[in-house]
């Protein structure tokens, strides 16, 4: 009897101990709500379970890890970074497999807000560095796209290359690098500048950083001093890269390819004594202007640079320092690259010599004229082919220099009446002018002979104008000139000093219309020339004839 009551009671306790567990619930959660930064992330939330559960959503951008287990497991929820400067909601659904109990989990993630982010918003520079390394790049961090104001006053020093943000997967922040690009600092005094990043369409920022450029002032250079020639020669060789330079520990005197000041020279006054006359500057390799340190050379009478790394490739400028010379009196910049001169180098009154050669100038510069240089004696700007096009007819190249967009001969160089005139190895096309319907152009008169007994009756005679009377060189030769060679040419009195045989008939291929570039003319020998000037002395040519040797 004893026995059967502990059976009873024993039956009792498992009937009262499943209820129980009938009564428990089969599923629950930690936390049933996320709250997550625009930037994503992982979030861990303890599920309870006593069977096997599952867990699921539609949401692409959440991920949970495990998604379905058996009883109580800890889950990883795996939010990805915002697309969208709107927040956006999401829902975890979590199900037990034996009960279908369901639990949800919200999850509530916040947008981006608009902004850009420079990672470095200080940036300090020096006034001086090789070309090749005057940049420096800035990281933004952005969700907009956006443009770059650089203020009026660093427009003319800092500068910056093409960017681009893709923001094709939405609005979340991304990383775009810009190159910015400065120039020499000329100045003893430091610049700054405040360049500020705004987007390119009207919404509302929560942040737009601004990027602080500062630029150390250049050393200064005493004006007007011996000591200032000094440096800035060195300076100059610098920035032109030379491939060679002078020792800074050596005395100037003892610098190869400058010539200083004595007292004996003529123009030489006490304040120049010691100071710079002339200055070469050979074989160097820039992609920029004259250094500016150029127009420290008060004293200079001449300056003198040629030679620069692939000049047919350039398209450089000349800058205006160098105009500050007003004193200059000769003046080479050839081998440059060249592609204009500028108007400022009118103030170069005094200016008697100027060679320009071997640039790549498309026309004649402008600032050319001789009311911009009274004193002009010698023009040179000869070989400014980019590279050499036989035939302009068949070509599609339009940059290849050599005056090829000058629409006719430049006459204003030919009645600019200088001792030189050297045009020659370019492009020049058309016929040379005879000046016949030009009332400005006179014809020789009978007091040119009064003035000039060697000056024979027959150009008064024959009416030949009056054209560069006082050039006794003049050279064109080898551009792509055809027509007929005009009189005043034929019978000028400096003809045969010109070596017209070499340096005035021949031309070569063809021009753009088509046209062979040879003149109709051409005369077989000078004896009709030695005929009308008798008392010259005759000097020889060869021709290309067969044993012909003309006079």
């Amino acid at each position: 009897m004893k026995r059967n009551i502990y059976i009873l009671l024993a039956f009792a306790l498992l009937v009262v101990s499943c209820g129980d567990d009938s009564t428990s619930d089969p599923l629950s959660l930690e936390k049933d709500i996320i709250a997550m930064e625009a930037v994503g992330g992982v979030e861990k939330i303890q599920v309870t379970a006593n069977d096997k559960w599952i867990a699921s959503t539609d949401n692409p951008w959440i991920t949970i890890s495990p998604a379905n287990g058996i009883g109580s497991s800890m889950c990883e929820f795996k939010i990805d970074s915002a697309l969208t400067v709107e927040p956006r909601r999401g829902v975890v659904r979590i199900q037990n497999l034996a009960t279908w109990d369901e639990r949800e989990v919200v999850v509530e993630q916040k947008g981006f807000p608009y902004s850009i982010e420079v990672d470095d918003t200080s940036v300090d520079i020096s006034n001086y560095d090789e070309y090749s390394n005057r940049h420096f790049d800035v990281t933004i961090n952005s969700n907009v796209d956006f443009k770059i104001d650089i203020p009026d006053n660093a427009a003319s020093w800092l500068s910056y290359d093409s960017y681009e943000i893709k923001l094709d997967r939405g609005m979340r922040p991304r990383k775009v690098k810009v190159r910015f690009k400065w120039d020499i600092n000329s100045s003893p005094v430091e610049r700054l500048a405040e360049v500020k990043f705004s987007p390119r369409q009207s919404v509302e920022m929560s942040r737009s950083d601004v990027l602080k450029v500062k630029q150390g002032a250049a050393d200064p250079i005493i004006p007007d001093s011996r000591a200032g020639d000094s440096v800035a020669l060195l300076c100059i060789s610098r920035a032109l890269r030379t491939l060679s330079s002078w020792d800074a520990a050596t005395p100037m005197d003892m610098w190869n390819n400058v010539v200083l000041w004595d007292e004996g020279m003529e123009g030489c006054t006490p304040e120049k004594v010691g100071r710079v006359k002339r200055a070469d500057f050979m074989l160097f390799n820039t992609v920029e202007k004259l250094p500016f340190e150029v127009k420290y050379l008060t004293a200079a009478d001449e300056l003198y640079f040629f030679g620069n790394t692939n000049t047919f490739m350039r398209s450089l400028e000349l800058g205006d320092d160098i105009s500050e010379l007003t004193q200059l009196r000769r003046l080479t910049i050839g081998s440059y690259g060249l592609i204009d001169l500028p108007q400022s180098l009118a103030k170069l009154k005094n200016l008697e010599y100027l060679d320009v050669c071997a640039n790549n100038f498309q026309r004649v510069p402008k600032v050319l004229t001789k009311e911009n240089f009274p004193k002009l004696r010698s023009l040179i700007m000869n070989a400014n082919q980019r590279s050499v096009v036989y035939d302009l007819s068949n070509t599609v190249r339009t940059d290849l220099g050599g005056f090829i967009d000058e629409p006719e001969f430049p006459v204003d160089l030919i009645k600019w009446d200088l001792d030189t005139l050297v045009l020659s190895v370019n492009y020049l096309q058309g016929e040379i002018p005879d000046f016949e319907d030009d009332d400005e152009v006179p014809y020789y008169t009978e007091q040119d002979l009064i003035e000039a007994d060697t000056l024979p009756r027959q150009l008064v005679d024959m009416k030949i104008k009056k054209v560069m009377p006082s050039t006794k060189r003049f050279a064109i030769n080898l551009n792509r000139l055809s027509g007929r060679l005009p009189n005043w040419l034929l019978y000028h009195p400096a003809l045969d000093w010109w070596i017209p045989y070499s340096l005035v008939f021949p031309q070569e291929g063809r021009a753009a219309d088509g046209a062979q570039a040879i003149f109709d003319n051409e005369p077989i020998n000078l004896n009709y020339y030695y005929d009308i000037y008798p008392d010259k002395v005759q000097a020889a040519y060869y021709t290309g004839g067969e044993g012909e040797t003309v006079e």
